[in-house]
């Protein structure tokens, strides 16, 4: 069994927002496989899915973006799974312009407070992510555009970038099954590579 978790903040006012793009991948890859979030276990929201002939399960931590790793220690610990193996985590990378998304097998958390609770959590930062890129696209004149921070990532996103994000969020459910079926590695070969927006 796989664990799939999406990072992001429990309520109404969070679900459009940059920070909610590992709960909205979650939701996409639920809706994808008729499967049903309705379950709670191990402080998150969970349902269980068939990907790439394995049963996966799909989870949505309830404990707010900060202490994620102490809903996915506890859901490890339920199922007895292996971080580095069993675990594929997607969130939002600020980063990466919106619409890009990388996947790695292990790393740091980039200033990233989900990412530091789950490494912190764990204690150990092998375990595989899908980063869903959420920053602001380039100027015209090819500077960066300075994303805002936690202002930006907690306001609801406009029409134009929820249209960036949809596809990006096609792009990880697809990744999440190239890692289920082949591997972190074959994935990154692949969606590494192609990820332009």
């Amino acid at each position: 069994m796989k664990l799939i978790v999406g990072l992001g903040n429990p309520g109404p006012e969070y679900t459009f927002t940059p920070h909610n793009a590992g709960f909205l991948a979650i939701d996409r890859i639920a809706e994808q496989r008729g499967a049903a979030l309705a379950n709670r276990r191990g402080r998150a929201l969970t349902g269980k899915a068939v990907i790439a002939g394995e049963e996966c399960l799909l989870a949505k931590p309830e404990t707010f973006m900060n202490l994620s790793g102490i809903a996915i220690a506890a859901l490890l610990g339920e199922y007895s799974l292996d971080p580095k193996s069993d675990v594929v985590v997607l969130y939002d990378e600020l980063a990466f312009e919106l619409g890009r998304i990388k996947l790695s097998a292990s790393g740091s958390s980039n200033g990233h407070n989900g990412v530091k609770s789950i490494t912190g959590t764990l204690g150990t930062e092998s375990w595989m992510r899908v980063r869903i890129g959420v920053g602001r696209s380039l100027a015209p004149d090819g500077r960066a555009v300075r994303a805002g921070g936690s202002d930006y990532l907690l306001q609801p996103l406009r029409k134009a970038d929820l249209a960036k994000l949809d596809e990006a969020l096609d792009r990880a459910a697809e990744a999440v099954e190239t890692i289920v079926a082949k591997g972190i590695g074959p994935a990154m070969n692949l969606f590494n590579r192609r990820d332009e927006v």
